[in-house]
């Protein structure tokens, strides 16, 4: 999830968090979890992430240098793993925490991606973070899916990014005589992509390299014919609402036929450029995608390009998030401690967040410095009704039914062949 934004920001604009908030965060685990009351927690702070691209790496940066200018006593090991969109970090982490070796801190999504931890009790209780302060500032979405099974919270979010978003060239839409705001379902979609191929352009821009895109406009077309079947299915249940998958994934098949031809041999963003250039309309993705227009000469938003949430999940906010975690044989646990509860702040989000091109999990930021399309974005966040987790990034289903369901789709991009995709979703929750 790579954004390429590049923006120079004064430092000094951002909100400072409460220090003393902060500092009795701190102390309340610091009294649960020991340590040797050094100044360093034994060991400096190595914070394990894969953000090394673009606006990733400066917003990790950002964050870094925040936190040392609040804590100046700890010395940060800033330790990137970069490939296979995290992957190569899970693996490497996961051995280290079962080893009892693990870095101080990691970047991981919440919700189901805990459980590779949580079942085998390998993260420690951070609720002493989560005063009353903090709680009232987070939506009940990214709070729940900062829990375990048991309501423990075991992780702090950094940022969210928004997956259901339709983005869209304006002047390629007005050609081809579609009002987007009018799109108002699933199927209507089908329809405005036609319209476009009428027109001369091509309908959507996609990728079928590899299999989470196709996933995520899956679900997507899912969550917008019926959000309770979406719930239903990533429940585990998804046989009770067997026409609604059906349905999807054939509406799926059916955006196919108005892919790029290229689709099977270029990455997204390389695709996307062709919003960018004028040669297609519609690019369904997570926020990150407005990076690449917002770094683009003489493509602005609202007047070059603009988004609508994917037809049918108006009033949702699907949520693609990265959280902070605390791994039990901590090798620094008072520095440790210190930074999540600083990455808990407004200073904090704040900081990362304008780098990153996504929004802060808390909704007492101060947005001022951020575009305006990610200002659209909090509006929307903060007026959602539901912030419903998502598949594609590791959010919705534990780590095993994610990739068995990254298998389905991969066979899926091969044939589209709904029928067959529908007995493997059924397969994965057996």
């Amino acid at each position: 999830m790579n954004d390429d934004q590049s923006r120079t920001i004064s430092r000094r604009t951002y909100l400072r968090a409460s220090g003393a908030a902060s500092a009795a965060a701190v102390a309340g685990l610091a009294g649960c979890m020991g340590g040797d009351g050094d100044g360093n927690g034994e060991g400096e702070l190595e914070i394990a992430h894969w953000w090394t691209a673009g606006g990733e790496e400066d917003a990790i940066e950002a964050l870094i240098e925040g936190f040392e200018e609040e804590y100046p006593d700890y010395e940060v090991d800033n330790n990137p793993t970069p490939g296979g969109a995290g992957s190569a970090l899970e693996a490497d982490v996961r051995n280290r925490v079962i080893d009892g070796n693990p870095p101080s801190t990691f970047q991981i999504w919440p919700g189901e991606a805990l459980t590779l931890y949580t079942e085998e009790d390998l993260l420690e209780d951070v609720g002493d973070i989560w005063d009353d302060e903090m709680q009232e500032a987070y939506l009940d979405g990214p709070r729940e899916l900062s829990q375990d099974d048991e309501g423990t919270f075991v992780a702090v979010p950094i940022n969210i990014h928004r997956l259901n978003n339709l983005f869209y060239n304006v002047e390629v839409v007005e050609d081809a005589g579609i009002d987007p705001e009018e799109i108002e379902d699933p199927e209507a979609l089908v329809e405005a992509l036609a319209a476009v191929e009428d027109a001369g352009s091509v309908g959507m821009i996609h990728q079928t390299q590899e299999p989470w895109s196709t996933l995520q406009l899956w679900e997507n077309a899912l969550l917008g014919l019926d959000p309770d079947a979406y719930q239903t299915t990533i429940d585990g249940d998804p046989e009770s609402v067997e026409d609604e998958v059906m349905e999807s994934l054939e509406l799926t098949a059916e955006y196919a036929a108005y892919f790029n031809d290229d689709a099977s041999s270029v990455a997204w963003d390389e695709a996307n450029n062709r919003i960018i250039n004028g040669e297609a309309a519609f690019l369904h993705q997570g926020d990150w995608a407005a990076g690449q227009y917002e770094a683009s000469e003489d493509f602005e938003y609202g007047e070059d390009w603009d988004y609508i949430p994917f037809p049918g999940t108006e009033g949702l906010y699907q949520t693609v998030m990265d959280a902070f975690v605390m791994p039990t044989e901590n090798p620094s646990p008072e520095a440790t401690e210190a930074f999540l509860a600083y990455a808990g702040t407004t200073d904090a989000q704040a900081r990362f967040n304008v780098e990153k091109g996504s929004i802060p999990p808390r909704t007492d930021v101060d947005m001022g410095e951020f575009t305006e399309f990610l200002q659209a974005q909090m509006e929307d966040f903060e007026e959602s009704e539901d912030q419903p987790p998502q598949i594609a990034h590791g959010l919705a289903l534990p780590p095993d039914q994610h990739s068995d369901m990254e298998g389905v789709f991969a066979n899926f991009n091969e044939s589209f062949d709904a029928d067959q995709a529908y007995d493997g979703i059924v397969s994965v929750f057996e």
